[in-house]
């Protein structure tokens, strides 16, 4: 394995690092929860890295995500948006509009046909448009996050989740629940909430075909017919829509070398 540049994404719920060859391929990459000691924590993924190839001088570590600033094993810190934009136009191949949903923010980017960033909107105040509202609601129906879309899709109705905003949507979750309405509908109808915030930025910066996602939350396939429903757009995602921000971050990287 000959790893040519490093990128990692420092995001609030999860922290990822990319290698990529000489020509920019992934050839390597790793995934944790994010811990509050960062710097200890990157230190722990280069010894991982280090334990297979033996050496990483020379090689450059590009930071980006909501804690980028706190790599300071980085030479250099990019933002999430540059970096996402970076590695979906190089996996993908082409521009369009990209939905980023991450645990703590939301964002949506139109990518020119040179990969340039044309406009950006950004939710990073609340978390009714981000993963966390489906975490928080997932805990409290007592459903693991990785089932939740499954089980939002095998719903027959949908139920309208009308507060918005996180700690009013738990409460009318449990008056739900209490009147006897099913886990479905109402799992079914907090997706749909979620995306149409989403999809109010979509139509603030104006959506230019195709479609892209990426961060970890449009693994959820509740997520993504939702957003196909609610736009009437296909979606394309990349192989690894969770390690774009690392992905990008290690091709700047690689320039940077």
């Amino acid at each position: 394995m000959k790893i040519a540049a490093l990128g990692i994404d420092v995001g609030s719920t999860t922290i990822k690092m990319v290698a990529v060859n000489s020509v920019g391929e992934m050839v390597w990459n790793h995934l944790e929860q994010v811990d509050p000691r960062v710097e200890k924590q990157v230190d722990s993924f280069l010894e991982k890295l280090r334990n297979e190839i033996k050496s990483l001088e020379g090689i450059p570590l590009v930071a980006t995500g909501y804690g980028r600033n706190l790599v300071q094993q980085a030479v250099k810190n990019i933002t999430e948006i540059t970096c996402h934009t970076r590695g979906v136009y190089h996996q993908l191949g082409h521009g369009g509009t990209l939905i980023d949903i991450g645990g703590q923010d939301s964002k949506v980017v139109v990518i020119g046909a040179e990969g340039q960033v044309l406009d950006f909107a950004m939710n990073d105040k609340c978390a009714a448009g981000t993963g966390r509202f489906l975490e928080n609601s997932a805990a409290r129906m007592h459903i693991p996050v990785v089932e939740m879309g499954f089980v939002a899709l095998s719903a027959t109705e949908e139920v309208t989740i009308s507060s918005t905003c996180t700690v009013f949507a738990e409460s009318e979750i449990i008056s739900m629940l209490a009147q006897g309405i099913e886990v479905e509908p109402i799992l079914m109808g907090l997706h749909r909430s979620l995306v149409k915030r989403v999809t109010a930025m979509v139509r603030s910066v104006g959506l230019a075909p195709p479609l892209l996602l990426s961060g970890g939350v449009v693994k959820n396939p509740a997520i993504r017919k939702v957003i196909e429903d609610e736009t009437k757009e296909k979606v394309f995602i990349p192989e690894h829509p969770q390690l774009m921000g690392a992905y990008g971050a290690a091709l700047f990287a690689l320039g940077i070398k």
